[in-house]
């Protein structure tokens, strides 16, 4: 590393998100639920130079690890996303995400007729394609670019 290069520190505990799509990082954030009122340590860093994604963006979150709905609608928005589990500095878990089959009551359906923008008791329910995902009640479709506009993260 050069002297010009600037680096983020290390976290003593929690999840780094590493190889994230360039321009995802503060999407990434309002899936977590993170806008700085919680009180916890965040790093980002984006558009950074990457040898696998030519750029990406990197979060680091301290004191938390992800649960799997989060990881799962990160792999739609970011499917060469990494997690890291950080646990006294050294990291003890990493993986790739994977894309899973369907995901629930985190994307909200473009469709303003689908039942689940009705004020009905029904949580969104997409399945997932290779280039975006299908409301499994109207079946409209969010195509990957849309996903993010689309997060239902009240």
């Amino acid at each position: 590393m050069s002297e010009k290069e600037l680096r983020v520190s290390k976290i003593r505990d929690g999840t780094v998100i590493d190889h994230l799509a360039a321009g995802q990082a503060l999407n990434v954030l309002a899936i977590l639920g993170i806008d700085g009122s919680g009180g916890e340590g965040v790093s980002i860093g984006m558009n950074i130079p990457s040898d696998r994604l030519a750029r990406k963006d990197i979060v680091k979150v301290e004191g938390r690890e992800l649960s799997q709905s989060e990881v799962d609608v990160l792999s739609v928005i970011s499917p060469e996303a990494t997690i890291n589990i950080i646990r006294d500095y050294e990291v003890v878990d990493k993986k790739r995400v994977e894309r899973p089959e369907e995901v629930t009551g985190v994307v909200s359906c473009p469709n303003r007729n689908c039942i689940t923008n009705a004020d009905e008791p029904v949580a969104s329910r997409f399945e997932v394609l290779s280039d975006g995902l299908r409301c499994g009640y109207c079946g409209d479709i969010v195509r990957e670019g849309e996903v993010a506009e689309n997060l239902d993260v009240s």
